[in-house]
């Protein structure tokens, strides 16, 4: 046997001499306990109680390469870290998010999928929109500067040419070339420059020149800062990210890294056991946003719409807070590097990369 193969074999035996250690129990009789608990798509609890999903299927490929055999039982989140810590189960197999808090009770695999929290929110009707749309803050600033500008750029322009420009200062009241001074300052911030030779004095002309420069840059930042604001998720929901938070009816899964997260920002929120009834609970109008993995959410939202359910609920563009998935092991597991190397072998294969593309999309 050459050293590839020796090395291989050693690292077979060793996993095989670990997981019958972790139940006290001879290695050869053993059937390896691997807990989950159910997180699509990558725990996927199926009707008749049996489990697929992403992370199960990397399992398998992993266990495989070992000469493992397994048996999956299903737990809440908690209960699954507990007995895992607790060296009840020899692994746990879900979308657990490598933290430091677990970290410290806890032996992670290397990381195999790399998401962010996210917010899905129940878009709002028209008239939400609307209501959105006239109360938003940045909307009134960026009106606010515009007006003041205008009102800038007209008064300079009214000094300099009402009394020697009757085109562009017709009305035969002060208030009226007043007015009109304002909407000439209007229509030059806000359409750009005016043709210099409309104005009759030197200086107004020289200032229509200097101002041009200005005034491309000043409706590209407005256009810019408007683009921004109101993006389709911004006008249909009044949650555009995290700060949006405060104040909200907000969900977040029961143990989860969304629902820490929310705590250490100190966003008041509501716990759920299960994914299911979270979203079910937006739909219908019971929590104004849910915050979980950015994965999880499109890919639930998404096969649900298929299936004719949670009509109208999406996922906001804004995501933050990075989560790395990985297999959990008792704590101080001296065959990480073991299970890590078949990882690392399973993720640079091409069925691999097809199974997330399944899963996901390109």
């Amino acid at each position: 046997m050459g050293k590839q193969g020796s090395r291989k074999a050693a690292i077979l035996a060793g996993v095989l001499v670990w997981f019958g250690l972790v139940l006290g129990v001879p290695a050869q009789a053993q059937t390896v306990p691997v807990g989950s608990y159910n997180c699509p798509p990558f725990v996927i609890e199926n009707d008749d109680k049996t489990y697929t999903g992403l992370s199960l299927t990397l399992w398998s490929k992993i266990a495989e390469k070992m000469g493992l055999s397994y048996e999956v039982s299903n737990h809440e989140l908690e209960d699954l870290l507990d007995q895992v810590a607790q060296g009840q189960l020899a692994l746990g197999v879900s979308c657990i998010s490598i933290t430091p808090e677990r970290e410290a009770v806890l032996d992670f695999s290397h990381s195999f999928y790399e998401t962010h929290l996210a917010i899905a929110v129940n878009p709002q009707g028209l008239g939400g929109v609307i209501l959105n749309v006239l109360t938003n803050p940045k909307l009134w600033k960026v009106l606010g500067i515009a007006f003041l500008a205008a009102g800038i750029v007209g008064s300079i322009f009214y000094y300099l040419e009402h009394r020697q420009n009757d085109k562009l200062y017709s009305m035969k009241t002060r208030a009226g070339r007043l007015v009109e001074g304002f909407l000439l300052g209007l229509l030059f911030i806000t359409k750009g420059p005016f043709n210099y030779y409309e104005f009759q004095t030197l200086t107004g002309r020289i200032l229509t020149v200097m101002l041009a420069i200005f005034t491309t840059f000043f409706i590209a930042s407005i256009t810019a800062v408007l683009a921004s604001t109101f993006t389709l998720g911004v006008l249909s929901s009044d949650i555009s990210g995290p700060s949006d938070l405060a104040g909200k009816r907000v969900g977040a899964k029961l143990d989860s890294t969304a629902a820490t997260y929310l705590s250490d920002k100190r966003i008041a929120h509501q716990t759920f056991e299960d994914l299911d009834g979270m979203m079910q609970a937006l739909s219908q109008g019971s929590l104004d946003a849910v915050v979980a993995d950015d994965a999880v959410l499109r890919y639930t939202i998404r096969q649900a719409q298929a299936e004719g359910t949670l009509q109208g609920l999406e996922v906001l563009p804004y995501r933050f807070s990075r989560q790395n998935y990985g297999l959990v092991m008792p704590n101080d597991s001296p065959h990480r590097e073991a299970l890590n190397q078949a990882l690392l072998e399973v993720r640079q294969t091409p069925e691999w990369r097809q199974t997330l593309k399944e899963a996901f999309g390109p």
